[in-house]
């Protein structure tokens, strides 16, 4: 940025506030905005205090790409529209007949209900098969003992696409990336054990967790330079069982495992609940399958069979509560689990699942929280998309429409602090009253949350939105601190 745009960007900031009405937090914007790692950088800046004077505000009003700072949207809206203490169904049904003998003559059907834990690696999820042997508590009560028929994961709760149309080709095929159904395993992830071998040659790949057999996969990742660092892309679709791994992984790198996206979830746990069926004595003479979105049952041919029928559904198993969903979704900034929060509002609200139904369901509790929509712009849940945008006073004002929810206690204890979660690197004097979300892709750096009051109440609403910034995050990173220290009551 020139000087005469320095200039500019301070003359902005003075305006904000007269001269003589200037808190430290405001000069502190009048010091930095326009130089050093801030120059050529748009920087939004939103604070109140309890009783929701300003305490610094530049480009307020200028929507910005939020990254995972959405999250405290999508988190905040479901436990609003749920209730901290909601959980997630899975149910388990059959179709045919259960003979004298115990015998079903059909097929077992998993019965997706969004509940985006199942299988996954968090301490708030049954280990499989603690799942496993849940569900085979159902079909021995049902009087089932062993199955001519085939498991079958059954999705088609929720309509739609797994992912957003408006995300990166690149982030398709990634863990963060993974797009979520009603039926989902292991987060919709596969784990690849990846290492170097020689310059230019095919780097090592092998397929760790969980077992996907039907994929078709092709490795075309390369051992790149000492130095290069690490381009792995797993390019795959749900149209069809096809994966090739694309990019290149330095020579210098240590063998890792690295997390891709699974299109197959409802596939994967059907045959992970076949295998432990199988492994516990249970006969199943069908295999397994899934039913797809014509509602047909295809297996791991990925040949349509027959229709798919209504099953007898015989229980469910619920998920954690939502509200310890949530506090992993803030503190580790999942995607996987925000995209499922947002679709499940979705269907819950207008009973599809469609992203632009999804939207719907945001706007009904923006509306029940007494917020305009003028200032948001959301295309997804988790902030993946580069389509979404806010400005940093909608941010301040939906944290602090926040606060009168029943569920805000809930969605306060989400949060984390610096030097916890995503907030690692920060080091913070009284960092532990700073209650706060983070949001980063390349070149944007957000944080929005608050500062508590010794008595644990929310002193100060803040929302910092940093895009376009070609300094390194580090230095970014070390600006935005200082202005927390400032806004510290």
């Amino acid at each position: 940025m020139n000087t005469r745009l320095s200039c500019i960007a301070a003359a902005l900031v003075l305006a904000a506030f007269p001269a003589g009405a200037q808190t430290p937090a405001q000069q502190y914007l009048e010091q930095h905005a326009g130089k050093g790692p801030m120059q050529g950088t748009l920087w939004g800046v939103s604070a109140v205090d309890a009783q929701g004077k300003t305490l610094a505000s530049l480009n307020a009003d200028t929507r910005m790409v939020p990254a995972s700072n959405l999250k405290l949207v999508t988190t905040g809206a479901a436990l609003h529209a749920f209730g901290p203490d909601h959980r997630f169904r899975t149910g388990i049904g059959y179709t045919g007949s259960i003979g004298e003998d115990g015998t079903l003559e059909g097929d077992v059907y998993i019965l997706g209900g969004g509940d985006p834990t199942l299988g996954a690696r968090d301490s708030i999820a049954y280990k499989p098969d603690a799942l496993f042997w849940k569900w085979k508590t159902l079909l021995k009560e049902a009087g089932i003992q062993r199955i001519h028929g085939r498991i079958v994961g059954d999705g088609s709760a929720w309509e739609g696409h797994l992912e957003n149309a408006s995300w990166n080709y690149d982030d398709l095929g990634t863990y963060y990336g993974a797009g979520t159904d009603a039926l989902c395993f292991y987060q919709n992830t596969v784990d690849l054990q990846v290492a170097a071998t020689t310059e230019g040659q095919p780097v090592s790949a092998r397929q760790t967790y969980p077992e996907t057999p039907w994929m078709h996969f092709t490795n075309y990742g390369i051992t790149g330079p000492a130095g290069s660092g690490n381009s792995l892309y797993l390019f795959t679709t749900d149209l069809a069982p096809y994966a090739e791994l694309r990019g290149s992984f330095a020579l210098d790198r240590k063998p890792k495992t690295e997390h891709f996206a699974n299109k197959f979830g409802a596939l994967t746990c059907a045959g992970y609940f076949w295998k432990n069926l199988k492994e516990t004595g249970w006969e199943v003479s069908g295999g397994y399958a899934y039913k797809d979105r014509s509602g047909y049952l295809c297996g791991p041919d990925f040949l349509p069979d027959k229709k798919a029928e209504t099953p007898v559904r015989l229980g469910h198993t619920e998920s954690a509560r939502l509200r310890d969903i949530v506090r992993i979704t803030n503190e580790r900034s999942d995607n996987f689990y925000a995209e499922s929060l947002l679709r499940a509002m979705g269907e819950a609200a207008t009973g599809n699942a469609c992203y632009d139904s999804c939207l719907v369901a945001i706007r009904d509790v923006l509306q029940d929280l007494g917020l305009p929509e003028d200032g948001l712009h959301q295309a997804d849940g988790s902030g993946l998309s580069r389509s979404n945008a806010l400005s940093a006073r909608w941010m301040t004002d939906f944290l602090r429409a926040m606060q009168k929810s029943p569920a805000f206690p809930a969605f306060l204890s989400s949060l984390p602090t610096p030097g916890e979660g995503t907030l690692q690197s920060i080091r913070i004097t009284g960092g532990e009253r700073i209650r706060m979300k983070s949001g980063s892709m390349g070149g944007v750096l957000c944080y929005s949350g608050y500062i508590l009051d010794p008595e644990g109440r929310p002193a100060v609403t803040f929302s910092i939105l940093t895009n376009h910034a070609t300094a390194s995050p580090a230095q970014v990173r070390s600006v935005l601190t200082g202005l927390l220290l400032t806004l510290m009551p």
